[in-house]
């Protein structure tokens, strides 16, 4: 009881097992391992593995129980298939705890898998089968997706994560490496057309300034050329209305000849 409480209570749902772990031997130690393999909410088992009285079983006649827990820090259902007569036999929920963590592994390959696929690498007969595997693996927090039953397969948005083989950190540095020479890339490329971008930005300030000096320029030519047209109108007009020094000739109406004002001819 006192076991089961700190599994459900504790941060760590391996650390009860790694702690009966430390002081087991033996038959002691295989049926920690055991219990760990069966225990909820246990996924992953690399501290397991890194212990000394659980690497000590592989030199002794328990090496099949160290095999088995190697199958379920790294392994797959598969794997496990090829090397079954060489482990010990799964218990139920063994079976259905290595079959989730499969998906697992097939997930970070794919974010579609399709249902043949799956059938195949679980082994399990047929769809119903499969998706309630997968729905209790959803309700567990293990995966975290839907069911495509339309195109027949399971789309991944997350996964936990699982040990990583000592051998495998060889390529996610390789892997890694490649990561951050293609975010150099992609830095340079946005630094480029940052770098454009204000070399246009300059450029377009350059090409309003100038425009503004030049409608600067035309309007101060249009106001000389309107003054200096004014000053000539001015001088036109007081042209125009100057008096004339002549004196005006008086014309004189002559009479006729023979003509009288007093007469009136009759």
């Amino acid at each position: 009881m006192s076991g089961d409480k700190t599994v459900s209570t504790s941060s760590n749902p391996l650390e009860p097992f790694i702690l009966l772990m430390k002081n087991a031997k033996g038959a002691g130690a295989v049926s920690v391992l055991t219990q760990a393999l069966e225990a909820p909410n246990v996924y992953v088992f690399g501290e397991l593995l890194d212990l000394l009285n659980v690497q000590e079983l592989v030199n002794g006649p328990h090496a099949s129980f160290f095999n088995l827990l190697n199958v379920f820090a790294y392994g797959t259902y598969r794997e496990y298939k090829v090397e079954k007569a060489n482990l010990p036999e799964l218990s139920p929920v063994q079976l259905k705890k290595l079959r989730h963590l499969t998906v697992v592994s097939l997930a970070t390959k794919s974010k579609c898998i399709p249902y043949p696929v799956l059938l195949e690498e679980l082994e399990i007969q047929n769809v119903r089968n499969l998706e309630d595997l997968i729905i209790e693996g959803i309700y567990a927090d293990i995966i975290h997706g839907k069911l495509d039953q339309k195109n027949q397969q399971l789309e991944v948005d997350y996964v936990i994560g699982r040990d990583i083989r000592p051998t495998a950190i060889t390529q996610m540095i390789s892997v890694l490496r490649e990561w951050c020479t293609g975010c150099e890339g992609v830095l340079q490329g946005i630094e480029t057309q940052i770098t454009k971008a204000n070399n246009n930005r300059e450029q377009q300030i350059r090409t309003t300034n100038q425009m503004e000096q030049e409608v600067t320029s035309i309007k101060k030519t249009l106001k000389t050329t309107h003054s200096q047209e004014g000053e000539e109108q001015m001088v036109t007009d007081s042209r125009v209305d100057l008096p004339s020094d002549k004196p005006k000739k008086t014309s004189k109406t002559k009479g006729l000849r023979g003509s009288s004002t007093n007469k009136l001819w009759k």
